[in-house]
């Protein structure tokens, strides 16, 4: 390399430093959200409760009494984390597959891996729900059929919450 060059080389070098340290970082308005690990535990079916967001990412609680489930399915656009605060869970893969998790422990779902999970514990499941969305996309949930549903619907076995009353995770 020629002294032109490395002087060249060295002045965007130094530029591109004292850019990163003068710049502000894009926000597009967002601030910091600060939110409460807590739900109310259940007797029967479950529930599922925004704690934060943003463009791309979600935190949900999500609380299912002790044999609440849902069907095989898969979220085009996204990957999701679960992380078991109480009680425990099975998770199901497409071909069967099998794990439980209990408290403090955590899975990554990728992106197109159909799964399922069910309470098999003692006391209800709660677990934090975390989505990172790579990119929008019209169906949030698919099932193995090819077609999409919500989870508030019979083919997601869906059952209407019974609080517990005064009882709450947090």
């Amino acid at each position: 390399m020629n002294k032109e060059k490395l002087k060249d080389l060295i002045w965007y070098i130094k530029q591109t430093i004292k850019s990163l340290f003068e710049s502000k970082p894009k926000t597009d308005g967002i601030e910091p959200q600060i939110f409460q690990v807590r739900t109310q535990l259940l007797s029967k079916g479950r529930s599922d409760y925004m704690l934060a967001q943003t463009e791309g990412m979600s935190i949900r609680i999500k609380c299912y009494a002790t044999g609440g489930e849902n069907v095989l399915h898969t979220h085009p656009g996204q990957d999701h984390t679960f992380i078991v605060l109480a009680g425990k869970a099975k998770f199901y893969g497409v071909n069967g597959e099998v794990t439980e998790l209990v408290k403090n422990q955590g899975i990554l779902i990728p992106e197109g891996f159909y799964h399922y999970f069910s309470s098999c514990g003692e006391e209800a499941l709660v677990m934090l729900r975390i989505a990172a969305e790579k990119r929008k996309v019209r169906a949030r949930r698919i099932g193995i059929d090819g077609k999409p549903f919500t989870g508030k619907s019979q083919e997601n076995n869906y059952e209407e919450k019974v609080p517990i009353e005064g009882l709450y995770y947090e």
